[in-house]
């Protein structure tokens, strides 16, 4: 009886923490997917981007000081200061949703 008990103990263990391991592999994925990415540079002007990436789907409207605004592409997203980038950032799920297609 003592031995079932144990392995139920263990096996309830190593379920909770299969959801935690998956989650940081899909973290560690993100991340190597982000770096392998061709997204905007920090440093390039708003005109830059769009010669180089094309037009947005939706450009923000800029909002405090400095002004920050965003342009939004189908899976990742572009903040500029003024007229220059400062960030891009894949959307959240974007390599989830990508699968196993080439990166672009």
């Amino acid at each position: 009886m003592f031995r079932n008990t144990f392995k139920s103990i263990a096996l309830a263990g190593l379920l909770m923490t299969a959801g935690t391991v998956a989650a940081d592999v899909l973290l560690i994925e993100e991340v190597r997917k982000r770096m392998q990415r061709d997204l905007p540079e920090n440093g390039l002007t708003k005109s830059e981007v769009e010669q180089r990436y094309g037009r947005p789907n939706e450009r923000r409207a800029p909002v405090g000081e400095p002004p920050i605004s965003r342009w939004l592409y189908d899976d990742y997203s572009v903040y500029f200061e003024h007229d220059l980038v400062i960030e891009s950032v894949l959307h959240h799920g974007a390599v989830l949703s990508a699968g196993s297609q080439p990166n672009g």
